[in-house]
């Protein structure tokens, strides 16, 4: 008698599907896309606030006149 024990096939969780061309495209909430857009425009104003500094010699909250 030749028994060969094998265990039954395990249930898979479901895979995310952020495919490659799910991530680029513009979608509402919490997407790679929004998060990717958003940091841009932080950068970009980081970067603005930087030359107005720099060109005004003043620092933002005295440009906005709270200081």
């Amino acid at each position: 008698m030749n028994e060969t024990t094998s265990t039954p096939p395990q249930p898979t969780a479901p895979q995310a599907t952020l495919g490659a061309d799910n991530r680029f495209e513009p979608a509402f909430g919490w997407t790679f896309y929004a998060e990717q857009i958003n940091g841009r425009f932080a950068m970009i104003g980081f970067v603005a606030l930087l030359i107005l500094e720099f060109f005004t010699h003043q620092d933002f909250w005295t440009w906005l006149g709270l200081r």
